[in-house]
């Protein structure tokens, strides 16, 4: 903690782990001030949290809804300054008196924003999963580069932070450890016949058994595209290669991940698979927090399961570890590919096991660049969204 008093900036505060984060703040008034706020389009509720919290910023990308919440903070009588757009975003990413950054944006969206508050020395909360598949060496040389902190927060990669000693840093190998285990719901389709998943539906494949999700993440956790960039995300967050990197269903989500350790010891973490826990744990580093949930009752922990993974039934995620391999610009194809097929599934233009075939198809055409700027990288993403496309509609 810089000072008892956290100054934050919530990039994406109207979505699930935003409003986490700011339902945790609530709890802690006295430990956090909430700088900025920023949504996309959903101008009612990041009125309502402007009401809540006072931020002396709000951010909307969508240029539409700038003016309905400019209109109802003036009609409240609140003096949050609305900006508008990716500069926007950088500007309370990097402003000079905050100190945390909570990187909450869904997809590519985040990736700018949240490097500018690593530029900026931030210590930045990452559950943006793109930022690290698209630019992971990118993301950990600024972090190093500018004494940054970059804290994980999805609950994986948090389980495995937490494992770690307390002197370890994002981007570096951690000393004395092996390998690491990535554990998987499964998500809902484990136990559905493989002729089935053909004709299943958005709602079907939205519906998560443990987690409570966003649509996108609740699909790619369907096709374990999840797992995948998971994969990507802890081979640049723990400096381990692809192969010391495994993946375990574990149907009751309770371990969140395993670290192995050289001398044959392994460490878990284990809780509710609630994501107030890692942003508790994110927020709180180095230091613990008190929580209102309830803890797991070791007594009720007699079947967890831990179940090799099929990979014929999620072919995604072998493709995530050959993607891993070739590094470059090869994992922003896969995210830009998967993006744009997911969307597709969502609008029922594209049936559920073709969400696979066409990110296949896509990764096999798209050329594999090197990248050394952001610019790099979002023009491999845009040229991979537009190739997507195109193989959708054919």
């Amino acid at each position: 903690m810089h000072s008892t008093h956290m100054k934050l900036t919530i990039l994406g505060s109207t979505g699930s782990i935003g409003q986490s984060t700011l339902a945790l703040i609530e709890q802690h008034r006295d430990r956090f001030e909430v700088v900025a706020l920023t949504a996309s389009s959903n101008w009612e509720l990041l009125a309502k949290q402007c009401q809540r919290f006072k931020p002396k910023y709000a951010v909307l990308t969508e240029e539409q809804a700038v003016g309905h919440l400019e209109k109802t903070l003036k009609t409240e009588g609140l003096d949050t300054t609305v900006l508008y757009g990716q500069k926007g975003l950088t500007h309370v990413a990097s402003l000079q008196e905050v100190d945390t950054v909570m990187a909450a944006i869904v997809g590519a969206a985040g990736l700018i924003p949240s490097f500018s508050a690593l530029s900026h020395g931030k210590t930045v909360l990452l559950a943006n999963k793109e930022a690290l598949v698209m630019a992971g060496s990118l993301f950990i040389q600024e972090a190093q580069k500018n004494h940054a902190t970059l804290i994980p927060v999805d609950s994986e990669h948090n389980a495995i932070f937490q494992c770690l000693p307390s002197s370890f840093s994002v981007g570096c190998k951690p000393e004395g450890i092996a390998r690491l285990t990535l554990t998987a719901s499964g998500g809902p389709f484990l136990h559905t016949p493989i002729e089935k998943l053909a004709s299943v539906t958005p709602e079907e494949a939205s519906a998560h058994p443990k987690w409570s999700m966003g649509k996108k993440i609740s699909v790619d956790s369907a096709t374990m595209m999840n797992k995948g960039f998971e994969v990507i995300e802890a081979h640049w967050l723990f400096d381990m290669p692809p192969s010391s990197i495994q993946v375990v269903i574990h149907p009751e989500s309770i371990v969140h991940s395993f670290v192995h350790c050289i001398d044959g010891a392994i460490l878990a973490e284990l809780s509710q698979p609630d994501m107030q826990i890692p942003i508790r744990a994110a927020l709180a580093w180095p230091n613990r927090m008190v929580s209102p949930i309830p803890s797991l009752e070791i007594t009720e922990l007699n079947t967890l399961q831990f179940l090799p993974i099929d990979r014929k039934r999620f072919p995604l995620l072998s493709l995530a570890y050959a993607v891993l391999e070739e590094k470059g610009t090869a994992p922003v194809s896969l995210n830009a590919a998967n993006e744009i097929a997911v969307e597709a599934f969502l609008a029922r233009k594209l049936s559920f096991m073709n969400i696979s075939t066409v990110v296949h198809r896509a990764i096999e055409k798209l050329p594999v660049r090197s990248m050394t700027t952001l610019q790099e990288v979002l023009a491999a993403d845009l040229l991979a969204r537009t190739m997507t496309r195109e193989l959708i509609e054919r």
